[in-house]
């Protein structure tokens, strides 16, 4: 006996057969869901335990061998959380593609306007530093000045020299090289970003996606409103430092600038570096200006971190002074420079996840 369907024919006893014949039956397309397995069966926990345990060893030896790779895309999503607020904006006049594409060229453009502007003085001030650097060995040799006693310090001639023109040529293409990657992949991030959202959303239980939406909606909140303000912070940075030298005559202003504003991305340590670097060229030029030029960092230093940052930052991402030098430590420890830049909104957002859900259920219990 047989049955017969538009897929064809089914032979009723065959076990392939009349298991055709009710797939071919089924009102709902891939079939209806059938009773769930016995979790409490000893064969099912040992197969589940022995399965996390492979599972969790092969997802480390993934994340060691692609860390660079995920490292990128890691940073190019944060960028693209930080643009999402007005790419939103952007995309409630035109379509979203339209609006990805204005946010995207519009950086870029700003970026290399802002780059070949100063890419003549940066090239002759970075050619006066590179000539410059046989002076300033025979100053750090010198041990009555104060360039000289750092030197004995701190070991700067060594770290000098240990500096070859090679290795900065090749990290200069390789930071060139993720920078183009990280742009690729926030643009298709920004394009994306709804439906990003809504299918991380969907990996929480239905009736728990209506408080996790409103704690992820704060978190991206947190890092673009950091992400922004940072940028904005760095830039003034860039420009006091610029105008303070030209004042007293600090040479190559322009490097240094430049410098300080790239290193104050990087929260905390950044600035330190970035002061303590060009307060050592200020030196050089007389010991009232480094002097000077070290006041001038410490008060910025106060300025940054009591006036701007709030004012630019405002409450979004405003987290305890200690938990800042932690999460910069950390992160720092873990993924470098990038991690130390990161550090701040994802210690926000886990001090918003832990005070929300952690310490919510303990006060409730």
């Amino acid at each position: 006996m047989h049955a017969t369907s538009g897929r064809g024919a089914y032979r009723a006893g065959h076990p392939i057969g009349e298991a055709e014949g009710a797939a071919a039956q089924q009102a709902e397309p891939l079939g209806a869901p059938g009773k769930p397995l016995d979790r409490r069966s000893p064969f099912f926990t040992g197969m589940l335990a022995a399965a996390g345990v492979v599972v969790t060893v092969a997802v480390v030896e993934v994340v060691l061998a692609a860390s660079d790779a995920l490292l990128l895309i890691g940073v190019a999503f944060f960028l693209a959380v930080g643009l999402e607020p007005v790419t939103a904006r952007l995309a409630r006049r035109m379509p979203r593609a339209l609006a990805t594409a204005v946010v995207v060229v519009t950086g870029v453009a700003v970026l290399g306007g802002a780059l070949a502007a100063a890419a003549v003085p940066l090239a002759d001030q970075a050619t006066q530093l590179q000539d410059g650097v046989p002076r300033y060995l025979a100053l750090l040799r010198d041990h009555t000045t104060l360039l000289g006693q750092a030197n004995e310090t701190f070991g700067l001639e060594a770290a000098v020299r240990s500096v070859r023109p090679s290795d900065v040529a090749r990290s200069l293409a390789g930071l060139l090289a993720d920078a183009a990657i990280v742009v690729v992949l926030a643009t298709y991030f920004v394009a994306d970003f709804p439906r990003i959202r809504t299918a991380l959303y969907r990996l929480a239980p239905r009736s728990r996606r209506p408080r996790v939406i409103l704690i992820g909606d704060a978190v991206f909140r947190k890092v673009g409103a950091y992400l922004v303000g940072n940028v904005v912070v760095s830039l003034v940075a860039g420009a006091l430092t610029f105008a303070w030298l030209q004042v007293f005559g600090v040479p190559y202003s322009l490097v240094l600038a430049v410098l300080v504003a790239v290193l104050d991305l990087v929260p905390v340590a950044g600035s330190v570096a970035a002061g303590a670097g060009t307060s050592l060229v200020a030196f050089t030029v007389s010991v009232p200006a480094g002097l000077a030029t070290v006041g001038f960092f410490v008060a910025y230093r106060l300025l940054e971190d009591y006036v701007l940052l709030p004012k630019v930052v405002g409450r979004a991402v405003r987290i305890p002074a200690l938990v800042t030098v932690v999460a910069v430590l950390l992160g720092f420890a873990l993924l470098g420079v990038v991690g130390a830049f990161v550090a701040v909104p994802v210690a926000a957002a886990v001090l918003l996840v832990v005070r929300e859900v952690a310490v919510h259920r303990l006060d409730r219990t």
